[in-house]
This record gives C-alpha cells, sequence and structure tokens, in this order.
C-alpha cells in the first residue's frame, strides 16, 4: 500500500500544514502487529488554527445555495468512487478488514452517504411557514467531529455530508488508530473544490485533540461516535460552553429468533452475520434470544454456521474476517471470553486464544456461548468481537423483557412470521430495529436510546441534526 506524503500532515484552512507538537505515532498493522506508517499527533494549537479557520469559512458556506452545495456533494461521491480501491487499501491494511469487505461495504458506505445526501439536499425544507411565523433552520456553525476506527469512512462520511450540506464547517478528528483513510478523504475534498476552512483534519488522540475541541468556545456541535465510556467524557467537556452533543455510542443488540421462525435460516444467517468485520461493529446482533426448549437445536446451528468462518489475513482470498485491530481489543475479548467460561455458560465454539496456525496478528476465534443468562457479563458489556451469546426466553413477553434489560438501544433484530415480528419490533426499546434480515438503509435514521448516544444520523434526520431553528414572527407569508 502506497502512503500519502501528507500522512504526518494536518489539512487546515485549505493547506497541508505541520503539527505544532512534532510528535509522531505509528499506525500498526493488526494482521501482522508492524508498524506501516507514521502520523503526526496534534495539540491545541492545531485545534486553535482550524476552529479558526472554520470560523471564518463559516460566514461564506453558511449562505452558498443549494445547488452549490448539491454540487459539491456530487463531486466528493465521484472522487470517492474513483479512489475507492486507495480507501479499501488502507482501510484493511490499518484495521484489518478483509479486502473484499473493505471495498465492497466499507469503502462503499463512504459513497452512500454522499449520494444520499446529494439527494435529500435538493427537497429538504430549510424554511416552513407556521401561522405568523417563518421557521426557518440554518447550520449551527462550526462542528467538532470524532469518528472511530470499525467503520472509518462510513462515519466520517455520515458526518460530513450533512454538514456540508446544511451550510457547517468543521474539524474532524479520526481515530488515532485507523487515520490513514481520512488522509485519504481530505484529499478527495481538496480535489472536490470544498473551500478553504470548511473542512480541516486535524489528528491526534483523545487527550491531546478530543478533550480540547470538545470544550473548545469556537466549536457550536460536537459530533462523536465510539464507546459510551469516551462519549461520556466528550459530553461533559462540552458541557461548560452548552453546545450540542450528539453522539452514536455502545451496542448489545438482541436478536429475537422467534419459535415460528424458519431457525436453519435465520439462525445461520444471523450467527454468521454478526462475525462480518470480526464483530466490530457497534449495532452487531451479539445476544442471540431463543425459545428455552429449543437452546440445543440453535446452538447447533448457530456453531455450524460459525465454524464456516474463515478466519486469516485480509488479503488472503476467502477470508471471512480478519484481526481485530489492535493489542488492546484483543485482550479485552480474551479477558470478556475467560469471563463467559468462569460465570458458567456453555463454550460452543471457539474459545480463548488464537486460531490455529495464526502465531502472529490480533485474529480471535470465532466464539459461541449457549445457556447463558442476561445477567452474566457476556451479556451485558460490549465484546466487540466474534462473540455471540444465546440466551433463553420463555414467551414473547419476556424475549422481550431480555432484550430490553440492557443499558443500550441501539440496534435490534427479530424473526418470525411478519405480523408478530412487526409487534415485537414495536415493543424493542431501540433506535434501529431489523426484520427478517432487512439489511440497513442509507436514508433511515441511524442512532439509539439509552446509553447508546443522542441524536440521528443518515438520511433527511442526519441532515436534520446540523441545523438550528429560527422563528421569525411577523413575517409576511410568501
Amino acid at each position: 500500500m502506497e502512503i500519502s506524503p501528507n500522512a504526518t500532515k494536518f489539512y487546515i484552512d485549505g493547506q497541508w500544514v505541520e503539527s505544532s507538537t512534532g510528535d509522531t505515532l505509528d499506525v500498526i498493522n493488526p494482521a501482522t502487529e508492524e508498524p506501516i506508517a507514521t502520523i503526526a499527533l496534534g495539540g491545541q494549537a492545531d485545534v486553535d488554527a482550524a476552529v479558526a479557520a472554520a470560523q471564518r469559512a463559516f460566514e461564506s458556506w453558511s449562505q452558498t445555495s443549494i445547488d452549490e452545495r448539491t454540487a459539491i456533494l456530487n463531486k466528493v461521491t465521484e472522487l470517492i468512487g474513483a479512489r475507492a480501491d486507495d480507501l479499501a487499501n488502507a482501510i484493511s491494511a490499518e484495521m484489518g478488514a478483509p479486502l473484499g469487505l473493505a471495498k465492497a461495504a466499507q469503502a462503499a458506505s463512504g459513497l452512500a452517504h454522499f449520494a444520499t445526501t446529494a439527494a435529500v439536499l435538493p427537497s429538504f425544507e430549510f424554511e416552513e411557514q407556521l401561522g405568523n411565523s417563518l421557521l426557518v433552520k440554518e447550520p449551527i456553525g462550526v462542528v467538532g467531529m470524532i469518528t472511530p476506527w470499525n467503520w472509518p469512512i462510513n462515519q466520517i462520511s455520515c458526518k460530513v455530508a450533512p454538514a456540508l450540506a446544511a451550510g457547517c464547517t468543521m474539524v474532524l478528528k479520526p481515530s488515532e488508530v485507523a487515520p490513514l483513510n481520512a488522509i485519504i478523504f481530505a484529499e478527495i475534498l481538496d480535489e472536490a473544490g470544498v473551500p478553504a476552512g470548511v473542512f480541516n483534519l486535524v489528528n491526534g488522540d483523545g487527550a491531546g485533540v478530543g478533550s480540547y475541541m470538545s470544550g473548545h468556545p469556537g466549536v457550536d456541535m460536537m459530533s462523536f461516535t465510539g464507546s459510551t465510556r469516551a462519549g461520556v467524557e466528550v459530553a461533559k467537556n462540552a458541557a461548560p460552553t452548552v453546545k450540542r452533543v450528539a453522539q452514536e455510542l455502545g451496542g448489545k443488540s438482541a436478536n429475537i429468533i422467534l419459535d415460528d421462525a424458519d431457525f436453519a435460516e435465520a439462525i445461520g444467517r444471523d450467527a454468521f452475520g454478526m462475525c462480518m468485520n470480526s464483530g466490530q461493529s457497534c449495532n452487531a446482533a451479539t445476544r442471540m434470544l431463543v425459545p428455552k426448549s429449543r437452546m440445543d437445536e440453535a446452538a447447533e446451528i448457530a456453531k455450524a454456521a460459525m465454524e464456516a468462518v474463515v478466519v486469516g489475513p485480509p488479503s488472503q482470498d476467502g477470508t471471512t474476517i480478519g484481526p481485530v485491530v489492535s493489542e488492546v481489543q484483543w485482550n479485552k475479548i480474551q479477558d470478556l471470553i475467560q469471563a463467559g467460561i468462569d460465570e458458567g455458560a456453555t463454550l460452543v465454539a471457539g474459545g480463548t486464544g488464537r486460531p490455529d496456525g495464526l502465531d502472529a496478528g490480533y485474529y480471535i476465534r470465532p466464539t459461541l456461548f449457549a445457556n447463558v443468562t442476561n445477567d452474566m457479563r457476556i451479556a451485558r458489556e460490549e465484546i466487540f468481537g466474534p462473540v455471540l451469546v444465546i440466551i433463553g426466553y420463555d414467551d414473547d413477553d419476556d424475549a422481550v423483557r431480555i432484550a430490553n434489560d440492557t443499558p443500550y438501544g441501539l440496534s435490534g433484530y427479530v424473526s418470525g412470521s411478519p405480523e408478530r415480528a412487526m409487534a415485537i419490533a414495536r415493543r424493542i426499546r431501540t433506535g434501529n430495529m431489523h426484520v427478517n434480515g432487512a439489511g440497513p438503509d442509507f436514508q433511515a435514521p441511524f442512532g439509539g436510546y439509552k446509553q447508546s448516544g443522542n441524536g440521528r444520523e443518515w438520511g433527511s434526520l442526519g441532515l436534520e441534526e446540523f441545523l438550528e431553528t429560527k422563528a421569525i414572527m411577523g413575517a409576511p407569508a410568501s
């Protein structure tokens, strides 16, 4: 993979500039545990420069027409497509996604968010007459963005695209664990003609950049995706300046298999599917709920599906999942797998340690536990690896109770006869529900209840997130 010459620079006010700190960080390939690039780590002076540039640019960008902003979105969409291989190669190398997944899903999702936003913007109603008042939706201002490593270009795009569409300017701090795709993304925005200062990129860690940006008085809104723990810190830092904070946080999603579902199809599909991206998805269906009387049957189907998952190097043909992103994540997952064993859950497949034949790299054995109770750590905590737990329930009401018995509420899944599955879906306290294997919809809002966050991303509601509403009383009706 060719490393961009801008990897050790920041993109501020339309220019690639040097870091103020001189500090650097190696980017580690999780498949080899070896460095593949070096990035600069920023500090307060870099954030100050980026915020000042965004403030200056806001004066003109916020006044651009819908046609002008739509044209920019369409150009970015085109260029993401042109550089899809570069993005996929970077994502595969820095966070371990198999190359096929990195191309077909990771890079493709970034393109999809820009294309969807470009389609939404021309017909979006920025003004509405309400009695004697005119309601005007205006860009909120300068947005600070912090994005994670697990679906990096997806999370960058689903923030940047609607912020651009709304007329906002922004400062992005991508994850320092997987930052190389963000460098390419900044190059794309520059080539697309995004005006200087509208989009700014500062690499760094949470302590050096994220915390300071969250509390910066020149930042009008923080948009954060990551762990619930880190989201709490962002909100605390933002509180003194009373800025808006939109958060997409953790999850522990329940997957209810009703007794009238096709067990072989639903359980096989979902057990295999939750392993995708090495289980590193906040909306992964990690708690499978089945009738207690059919626990053994469900476990056998899930075991066969998970044993069909091929763990291997991301560049190797036939690989289903690569490594998890880092040693820190590997150790956390190992600890939780051991906790499940110690708490008395039935280990059906996988377990601790690396898969056979993979002595280097942060590889995890796809792991299945049956006879899990909802008070166990493996049922309560977000593992963020290819680890599935199966919990038994007595009846539909019991399934709903167990599904909702979690501090999280990001996503949920249910399979069964359509009418019954829809009735269950309406009772689950989550921001998303997938019925009978339905996939994601880029036009539908994405976000969670409870400790899975607040606000919504994707589609028209994602655009709404970056707008303020002004009421002009006495405005003449047009």
